[in-house]
């Protein structure tokens, strides 16, 4: 009698047991799918596509990107960069952490948006003015702009387009540096007199990793495209070029369609499934799995509690 009590206070505890790990493997499961939903929600207002319908053109004379300011009047101008994903609406906040977790929408994203530092003029008359955008995967936001610590891929792409008081603006890049968050000589803004602005030039020119041989002059306003560097904490990627009044050729999109030349390759496999596929792998099919291991299980038991013994609870052979 007392070896059958032991027996089911033994199965009762498995059964506790058992139903612990299952609702622990059941609730990381659910964060893993929380995640990965947050995460897919973030990427989609971080890809340059989202705001493609508010970018300006000739055709609409801008009734689009106005519709955008009109949603936010933070945001003031927009940012190509030819030969990548970055075409964006640029914003200034009251300050520099506004929109970093905050989209060109107004609304709260961990993507933030690519905004002008606080300290400068919308006009981008200042000789230096800086904008920021986070480095992300998929190439979204700031995230291609380590990519031209390449050699071959700075000297692929050169021109850009800037666009600000109703008006296109040429961009032309000349350098590409990497520098510290802190470093003081280098996030500078409002930049005056002519010696001041020599010696800023001089110091870009000397630290970059990569240069273009272009007379830079201190009438020129600069505009440098600021980024995390992923392989150092306070690490920072630089592109820095000048606004010019002469507009260039986007030589990567396509006369035809209009669509941007992809030449980063094609995308990862499990980026290219649809937002259901995912979550089949990522949620379903692990549990239909826990679910067929917990039925042999219970088989397994139920076979072994069923198989003859005798009364000191040996198998009869």
């Amino acid at each position: 009698m007392s070896i059958a009590i032991g027996k089911k206070i033994i199965r009762f505890v498995k059964i506790i047991v058992d139903t612990a790990i299952i609702f622990i493997i059941l609730l990381f499961i659910a964060a893993d799918c929380y995640a990965a939903w947050d995460s897919k929600q973030g990427y989609e207002w971080a890809e340059a596509a989202s705001y493609e319908i508010y970018k300006p053109s000739a055709e609409d004379k801008g009734l689009s990107f106005n519709e955008l300011k009109e949603i936010n009047p933070d945001v003031f101008a927009w940012l190509s960069v030819y030969g990548t994903n970055i075409d964006y609406p640029v914003v200034q906040g009251e300050n520099n952490l506004k929109y970093e977790n905050t989209n060109a929408l107004g609304q709260y994203s961990l993507s933030g948006a690519i905004f002008l530092d606080a300290r400068n003029s919308k006009d981008f008359s200042d000789f230096s003015s800086i904008l920021y955008g986070h480095h992300m995967e998929k190439n979204a936001m700031f995230g291609e702009i380590g990519l031209f610590a390449e050699k071959e891929y700075f000297d692929a792409r050169r021109y850009g387009m800037l666009y600000y008081d109703g008006q296109e603006h040429g961009l032309e890049f000349f350098a590409f540096l990497q520098c510290d968050a802190y470093d003081t000589g280098v996030f500078r803004t409002r930049i005056a007199g002519q010696e001041a602005r020599e010696a800023y030039v001089d110091l870009i020119f000397e630290i970059a990793a990569h240069t273009r041989d272009i007379s830079i002059t201190t009438n020129d306003r600069l505009v440098l495209l600021s980024t995390c560097s992923p392989g150092s904490t306070n690490g920072r990627d630089i592109l820095v070029g000048r606004i010019t009044d002469e507009l260039y050729e986007d030589i990567f999109r396509t006369a035809d369609t209009g669509s941007t030349l992809t030449v980063d390759g094609l995308p990862g496999l499990w980026a290219a499934l649809p937002g259901w596929a995912q979550m089949i792998i990522a949620f379903v099919l692990p549990l239909l799995i826990l679910l067929a291991l917990l039925i042999r299980k219970k088989r397994s038991l139920k076979k072994r509690d069923n198989s003859p013994s005798d009364d000191n609870g040996d198998k009869k052979e």
